[in-house]
């Protein structure tokens, strides 16, 4: 009865778990044509200057492309799904999204949400071992630098209370870092392989 009446609120306002929002990532892949590369970036830069405009917006940012690829990745975050889905609605989308068609051949869409947002680029074909190794590089130095910096001052403290600081050090810590390293690392992590 109790944990009814407490996520009561959260189901009216549409959120029937009781948990907080979470940011969303949406992230679209545009191979656009050679010749209007330039015309697309003027577009992309307009259009995160729109996006910005909306409440709930946390950031944008356009990939360029690596060596032997025309492929572009429009990274747009927002607070919750909410706030995303109003920007998906608007007018000034819809509108945006009528120009871009002309500069494009293809498009895909990759949308993630909490944790899943470590590797903000969609994914693409490409070695899963290298993810994996990406992570476990920084899984390391992240509790190595827990080990030297923090140990010495908590190395008193009861198990279980130093075990939850690691955890939120390590977890709080992958979520600054990994989508910069995923983004930095992109072409790397996807292959290197040419369409």
């Amino acid at each position: 009865m109790t944990t009814r009446l407490r996520t009561l609120p959260a189901r009216l306002a549409g959120n029937p778990t009781g948990r907080a929002p979470e940011p969303v990532t949406v992230t679209v892949a545009r191979v656009v044509r050679p010749e209007l590369q330039d015309a697309f970036e003027q577009w992309a830069t307009d259009v995160q200057d729109v996006v910005a405009t909306f409440p709930g917006h946390l950031g944008s940012s356009l990939l360029r492309p690596g060596p032997g690829s025309d492929e572009y990745h429009l990274v747009y975050r927002f607070a919750d799904d909410a706030s995303l889905a109003a920007w998906e609605r608007s007018a000034e989308r819809r509108a945006a999204l009528e120009e871009v068609r002309r500069l494009v051949e293809n498009e895909r869409i990759a949308r993630a949400v909490g944790l899943e947002t470590f590797f903000a680029v969609p994914p693409r074909p490409g070695p899963a071992w290298r993810s994996w190794l990406l992570t476990v590089a920084v899984v390391l130095v992240v509790t190595t630098s827990f080990q030297l910096v923090a140990v010495p001052f908590v190395g008193d403290w009861p198990w279980p209370l130093r075990l939850v600081l690691s955890a939120v050090y390590v977890v709080s810590a992958l979520r600054v870092l990994m989508p910069r390293l995923s983004r930095r690392f992109a072409h790397w992590l996807q292959g290197s392989r040419r369409r």
